[in-house]
């Protein structure tokens, strides 16, 4: 549905609209449940597609989805949650609040002990960029058996010196210490606390209720021509995000109206109501550049099979900024620098641009390969940033 807002074009949002309807009729997708607003007003609200193609069964506005590691920005509002209260620093070390990460071996664990929660937030922990955290995907769900394993993971390389996006490793590792900082005896119902419930999120959680599973979106992989995920990565996790699960780098479940509500909280600079849940000083410092001109390992892997221009990694403290150049991404390259948001493997995307004012909220049905992903992104964030007038 398309609304009059002022300052959105009509035209512009039929285009979007139309554009979404034809990816998914020629099976880039399966279906898609899309909110862009400007100053808060919603322009365009739509449904499109399957929640499952297999089945025929069509997307609505309140299926549920498992948003992968979208999951990880409401991770980071924990984080900046822990940061304006006292409980964490950017400098707190890993190992100040999670002794066990060095391990058993002194000689295997040399450089883990400089690791800090600024180089989690900005993914120069130098810890593997894998999507296995230490345990086989049937074993995710513990998160306290996941920080034992992690106890015998090595630094790859020095911390700070290297930016490479981390899947899995260094969001379990900020999950914990947020938990062990509060001490909370969970970190789902900790987020729940401190974020869901707070902004209104009522569909959103870490671990998917029996309750909502009616209403679940299933992960479907979509193969591509050189996917670094396969199927076994993704759809097993339909088992594994289960109702106890805590995965704090892709456990999460929501819905388009709650990661739209996030978004809008993000876009007001933190204020819920007439309150301050995000401190804006610390909003201000997620939303800069922390990582200068240095180069994501992972994204320019993706970027060299398709013969792409390498691109910067423009992260801030946990967010993914837009940054400045022509380079593939996910905000496309007319959204202003400063743009910030987080996405979801192949699948989810939400962004806030702070010139325009514009929010842009997107979950998908069938997990793309994470190239022709940026690609679909890349395309869709254009034309919302193109229907701001």
């Amino acid at each position: 549905m398309i609304n009059d807002v002022h300052g959105l074009s009509p035209k512009a949002l039929a285009t979007l609209e139309r554009t979404i309807q034809e990816d998914i009729e020629r099976g880039a997708y399966d279906g898609a449940n899309i909110i862009v607003a400007r100053h808060g007003e919603i322009g365009l609200q739509g449904s499109y597609g399957y929640a499952e193609r297999a089945t025929g069964r069509p997307t609505r506005r309140d299926d549920v989805y498992r948003i992968l590691s979208l999951s990880k920005a409401f991770t980071n509002a924990a984080v900046y949650r822990a940061l304006g209260e006292g409980k964490l620093m950017l400098s707190t070390r890993v190992v100040d609040l999670i002794p066990e990460f060095l391990g058993d071996d002194p000689f295997r664990a040399a450089r883990k002990d400089k690791i800090n929660l600024a180089h989690l937030m900005t993914h120069r922990a130098g810890m593997p960029a894998t999507p296995n955290p230490g345990l086989p995907p049937e074993r995710f769900g513990k998160l306290s058996d996941v920080i034992v394993a992690l106890g015998n993971v090595d630094v790859v390389n020095e911390p700070g010196e290297n930016l490479n996006y981390s899947p899995a490793i260094n969001h379990a590792l900020i999950g914990e210490m947020v938990r062990r900082a509060y001490g909370a005896d969970s970190f789902r119902d900790l987020v729940d606390e401190l974020v869901f419930t707070p902004v209104g999120m009522a569909r959103t959680r870490f671990g998917l209720p029996r309750a909502w599973a009616d209403n679940a979106v299933p992960l479907k992989f979509i193969p591509g021509k050189d996917s670094w995920l396969g199927p076994e990565e993704i759809e097993i996790l339909n088992d594994v995000i289960s109702e106890d699960a805590e995965l704090p780098w892709v456990g999460a479940v929501s819905t388009i109206d709650d990661v739209f509500a996030f978004a809008e909280m993000l876009r007001r600079r933190g204020l819920v109501g007439d309150e301050h849940l995000l401190a804006p000083a610390i909003l201000d410092q997620a939303t800069t550049n922390q990582t200068g001109d240095m180069v994501n390992d992972l994204y320019a892997m993706v970027a060299a099979t398709r013969g792409w221009e390498e691109p910067p990694g423009n992260i801030g403290l946990g967010f993914a900024l837009s940054g400045t150049g022509t380079h593939a991404s996910f905000f496309g390259p007319f959204t202003s620098p400063r743009t910030h948001g987080g996405y979801g493997a192949g699948s989810s995307l939400f962004w806030v641009d702070p010139v325009s004012d514009v929010t842009f909220s997107f979950l998908s049905s069938g997990v793309m390969d994470e190239a022709d992903n940026v690609a679909r992104f890349q395309k869709l964030s254009t034309i919302a940033a193109s229907a701001a007038v």
